[in-house]
């Protein structure tokens, strides 16, 4: 409803409607005085989402967009100071976010509770609209030389971490050869690194001039909103700015759809680029369509199921005929731009470098093959039914699911409002059904076979990476020496007087202008649990839920643990360990896990094949996975989504995938090859390696997440594939031991989320999987993470390890320590309220290393399954300072030279009660918590509620306690691990720098942290990587074998 003042209504109602698929109602306003829209999509649950978008374009690689979005929340004309948008966003159980994509930049707001979202949305937005935009914040946040001559600043960090990435230079090339200059979709909104060292305070503010008017600014709203305050907020934000925006009746020329539009592709371009790569082994092509005009709503939807009919799934064409059958590819995926000419992207991965060119005219020819013949029409119509369950799965399962779409009204749609309209329904996937085998293939002929096309074949090049190191090393040295040493002088002075702005004192005043809001309007999702079989041992319940569950009078013991939610969908969920499975054939759970689903079955004694098993699954199910969790990597878990009445057709699908699928030669090489063709890709990251380095040191072979991560892959697979191409029969014998390792009554655990009132037979459904098994058997403990740590996980200190990889262009740290063991320890909330206060937005971690451009993040993690304390630290140009500024702010707050600020442990217990919100925004997600807080961690359902309590009682004395005894033992060389990975050239300067601060550590290969898990290679053949060699110190040192953990 409008507000009404002297002046008149100010925000107008463009239209309100309901979706008829989804537990949503959707409003649109509109400003009578500035323009600014407003999109409130309302939906039950505890947290408010907040994204407010502007639409963005530009002609340059400067980075003006990606830098303006960093300077906004540098200060605004009310709130001068650094910081302050964040610290109070802290206290209202708050956080902020943005993030810069190519044609829009939005800013977000995710609030528990609609009181702290009202107190902030104002602050927040003059930030956006009147931001200061320093030129000291320009110094610090987007780039500066500092006095030793190297280059930093948060944003160049971040683009130097991705800049000569391989995704990054395949996707720049593509857009090149897409779309001409003067086209915005062209450039590189993020900024080029080049571009960025000469990129000025002035640009940035025309820009913000140009695009930030309210006019184009679109506020989209999710979750329990008070419209009418929210409307009063907004018209008495607008008070506030009219004096000094833009006229709001001036011209405006809306980005997107008043520019010039993008030409149709005149011609076929193939073009071969390059990436810095050591392993040169494996390529990825990208293929790049125009499709048709996004607000055709008819077309884009049937340009979605049409993609997902060639290659959404391992028996859709390109996935089967590419991927599984002729293995030329890793993977074949799709993905679809919202563009006012959609966007069409095909890419394969893990292709083998020399057969690059062959693969993608290979890709035409299978889809001029598809096209000309009848296509499976029965199969086409199986995606459309199953697009649409997706749809209504994903509205309960995703809090922000409408988020996307709303911002690609704003961007492209009519301002009337029709376009937005068309999410009141999903009729257009009805009338899809309508269309015949003939419509089908002449859609696909239009926008595929018979529309020209670009492809960029991605070549890997260890000469680039060395090429590219010896060019940004020559780059430094000549800057130093252009500089000189006053130069360098100066330049450390204009640094250090740039932070000294911007770190200005923010008067206590201000916050006291903002109280902490309560939690009254904090609405968590309540969930009702019922037990059945042997959970029932964890005891018994009185509540409805349970009535109904005992009201079924069966015996059967499975241990299945129901949480009720008022749910469309049921989803199923089966827990196992892992710790029955051999160590010497943990490594194979891989690829079991890998070829679960993608495997022939037998039933009825009658083999079917997995593309016939397949099919018939997608038909019955919204989804299925097969995935470590839930919330410990050492369980694996199958998953099942599907509507109330395939309930009991789920759980018979469990039971042929876990005893009656086949291990068939043909498909495990199929999956073998795939997933042997990703690990160069895997190995390109330089915080996936960072992880998975870890993960070999600090967990021994126990553990199954250590077996399956990229470096216990990289040599055993190898040496797999080869066995199963010479001793079938062993590979096939080993798969069996380890499902009969796994599939067994004592190591099942069943989660059942669903509406239990409306679900017919609950609990004797099951009986179809526990038919035949032996159920007298006791049910085994689930597995802990403290069982499968090393000897160097139990003993911390000393081991220290630089990794260099030629793929990346920053670093990367973690470091690793003793912590707390128990989630009942009685320092656990100090110390919670302490990484809390730590890791605030703008706190002291915040302002001392991403302030600095010393890293684009840090971070504390609690472990307390395996006992750790954990610092790690993000792209960092360099890591060793990004360490030294972290661990001066803890010295002083452990030894009291530093105080501690009350507004800010204030704030630090606000963003405790959001994490927990974070947890469980959807009625899935607190009923998936419900069973971890009480199952797998056996926390109890109270356990949150009762933390809470505590951390409002912490002390500051026991916070500085725990800094002392747990935080800053994570910064001394004799009591922490570390793992560093790095672009080669940093890595002289942190290992010299490290050894100064009285570490030791070592500097290794990726390949030194191999493990073949005792597969022996062939006498005298060289399976180790090509680009790394064979260590001759070899693999993990005598003894680790026996000691090396797993992922966390």
């Amino acid at each position: 409803m409008a507000v009404t003042k002297e002046e008149g209504p100010r925000f107008k109602t463009i239209q309100k409607f309901k979706a008829g698929y989804a537990p949503a109602t959707f409003s649109q306003y509109e400003s009578t005085r500035t323009g600014m829209r407003v999109v409130v999509v309302d939906q039950q649950g505890p947290k408010l989402y907040g994204y407010f978008a502007l639409a963005t374009e530009i002609h340059d690689d400067s980075g003006a967009p990606h830098t303006l979005e960093h300077l906004c929340f540098m200060g605004s004309k009310s709130y001068k100071y650094k910081g302050v948008l964040d610290k109070l966003a802290t206290r209202a159980y708050s956080t902020t976010n943005a993030w810069t994509a190519t044609d829009h930049t939005a800013y977000t707001l995710e609030t528990a509770g609609w009181d702290g979202f009202a107190q902030i949305l104002p602050v927040y937005l003059e930030h956006v609209i009147l931001p200061t935009l320093t030129d000291s914040g320009c110094i610090t946040e987007v780039h500066h030389v500092d006095g030793t001559g190297h280059d930093a600043g948060v944003v160049y960090s971040e683009m130097q971490a991705v800049q000569n990435t391989q995704s990054e230079l395949m996707d720049l090339r593509a857009r090149r050869l897409m779309y001409p200059e003067g086209i915005g979709f062209r450039y590189e909104t993020g900024g080029m690194m080049e571009a960025l060292r000469n990129l000025t305070a002035d640009r940035i503010r025309q820009f913000h001039r140009d695009m930030y008017q309210p006019k184009n600014l679109c506020l989209v709203l999710i979750g329990a909103v008070d419209h009418q305050n929210m409307l009063e907020i907004l018209d008495r934000f607008e008070d506030t700015i009219i004096d000094d925006i833009p006229p709001p009746d001036a011209p405006f020329q809306r980005p997107w759809t008043e520019s010039k539009q993008a030409p149709p592709l005149e011609r076929t371009i193939v073009d071969k680029i390059t990436f810095p790569e050591e392993d040169e082994s494996a390529g990825e092509i990208s293929i790049g369509f125009l499709g048709p005009d996004c607000t055709d709503h008819k077309l884009t939807t049937a340009l979605d199921i049409l993609l997902s009919y060639l290659a959404g799934s391992a028996v859709t064409v390109l996935e089967n005929t590419l991927v599984e059958k002729e293995q030329l590819c890793s993977m074949v995926w799709y993905q679809s731009d919202v563009r006012p000419s959609m966007a069409i992207w095909f890419i394969l991965t893990g292709v083998e470098t020399g057969k690059l060119e062959t693969v993608e005219r290979r890709f035409f020819e299978v889809l001029h093959e598809t096209a000309s013949k009848p296509l499976d029409m029965d199969y086409l119509s199986e995606c459309r039914k199953r697009f649409s369950r997706q749809i209504k799965y994903n509205t309960e399962g995703s809090a922000n699911f409408f988020a996307d779409t709303v911002i690609q009204d704003h961007l492209f749609g009519n301002r009337d409002g029709s376009d937005l309209r068309t999410l009141e329904s999903l009729k257009v996937i009805d009338d899809l059904g309508e269309w015949d085998d003939g419509q089908w293939r002449s859609f696909m002929r239009r926008w595929l076979l018979d529309a020209h096309h670009i492809s960029v074949i991605g070549v890997p090049s260890a000469e680039m990476s060395k090429k590219l190191n010896s060019e940004e090393k020559a780059r430094v040295v000549a800057q130093k020496e252009r500089l000189g040493e006053d130069g360098l002088r100066k330049m450390q002075e204009r640094l250090d007087a740039a932070k000294a702005e911007n770190d200005k004192e923010i008067p206590k005043s201000l916050f006291q202008q903002f109280k902490v809001p309560g939690t009254e309007s904090i609405h968590f999702i309540p969930t009702t649990t019922a037990r059945s079989g042997l959970a029932r041992n964890m005891g018994r319940l009185d509540n409805d839920i349970q009535r109904i569950v005992d009201r079924e009078a069966s015996d059967l013991p499975l241990f299945i643990h129901f949480e009720h939610i008022p749910s469309n969908f049921v989803a199923v969920t089966l827990v196992m360990s892992t710790s029955p499975v051999p160590v010497h054939l943990k490594p194979l759970l891989s690829l079991y896990v890998m070829n679960f689903f993608a495997t022939p079955v037998m039933r009825g004694g009658k083999r079917i094949e997995f593309e016939d098993a397949t099919v018939e699954l997608e038909g019955d199910t919204v989804g299925y996975t097969f995935e470590p969790g839930p919330s410990n990597s050492e369980l694996l878990q199958v998953r099942f989504q599907v509507e109330p009445e395939k309930y009991e057709t789920a759980i018979k699908w469990i039971k042929t995938y876990l005893f009656d699928s086949i291990f068939d030669e043909t498909r495990l090489k199929a999956s073998l090859a795939k997933m042997l063709a990703d690990i160069p890709e895997e190995k390109r990251s330089g915080s996936q390696m960072l992880r998975a380095v870890d993960s070999m040191i600090h967990f021994s072979p126990l553990s199954s997440s250590r077996a399956r991560n990229t470096l216990s892959k990289a040599l055993y697979l190898k040496r797999l594939s080869r066995l199963l191409e010479e001793e079938p029969k062993r590979v096939l014998s080993d798969l069996e031991t380890v499902r009969k390792s796994l599939c067994h009554f004592s190591n099942f655990r069943v989660l059942v989320v669903s509406n239990i009132e409306k679900l017919p037979n609950p609990v004797s459904a099951w009986q179809s999987l526990t038919s035949g098994l032996n159920t007298s058997e006791p049910l085994r403990p689930l597995d802990k993470v403290k069982d499968v740590i090393s000897d160097k996980g139990r003993s911390l200190g000393g081991n220290s390890y630089i990794v260099p990889i030629q793929a990346i262009d920053s670093s990367y740290a973690l470091f690793t320590s003793k912590g707390l063991d128990s989630y009942w320890h009685p320092k656990l909330p100090a110390l919670m309220v302490a990484t809390s206060y730590l890791d605030a937005v703008e706190g002291p971690m915040w302002a001392a290393v991403r302030g600095n451009g010393l890293a684009y993040g840090t971070s504390f993690l609690r472990s307390v399954e395996a006992g750790w304390f954990s610092f790690s630290i993000y792209r960092s140009p360099d890591a060793f300072k990004a360490f030294q500024a972290a661990r001066e702010q803890v010295e002083g707050f452990a030894n009291g030279s530093q105080d501690f600020d009350e507004l800010a442990l204030e704030g630090a217990i606000s963003s405790i009660v959001m994490s927990f919100a974070d947890t469980q925004p959807t009625m899935g997600s607190a009923a998936a918590c419900s069973f971890v807080d009480q199952v797998v961690t056996a926390l109890g359902k109270g356990y949150k509620d009762d933390m809470l309590k505590k951390v409002r009682t912490v002390k500051v004395e026991e916070i500085q306690e725990v800094m002392r005894e747990v935080v800053l033992p994570v910064f001394k060389p004799e009591t922490t691990d570390f793992v560093l990975t790095c672009a080669p050239i940093m890595q002289e300067r942190l290992l010299t720098d490290f050894e100064q601060a009285g570490f030791k550590p070592k500097v290794e290969p990726l390949a030194s942290f191999y493990d073949d898990y005792g597969l022996a290679g062939k006498e005298g053949e060289d399976d180790m990587d090509e680009d790394e060699g064979e260590d001759e110190e070899g693999g993990l040192e005598d003894g680790d074998e026996d000691e090396a953990d797993q992922d966390e």
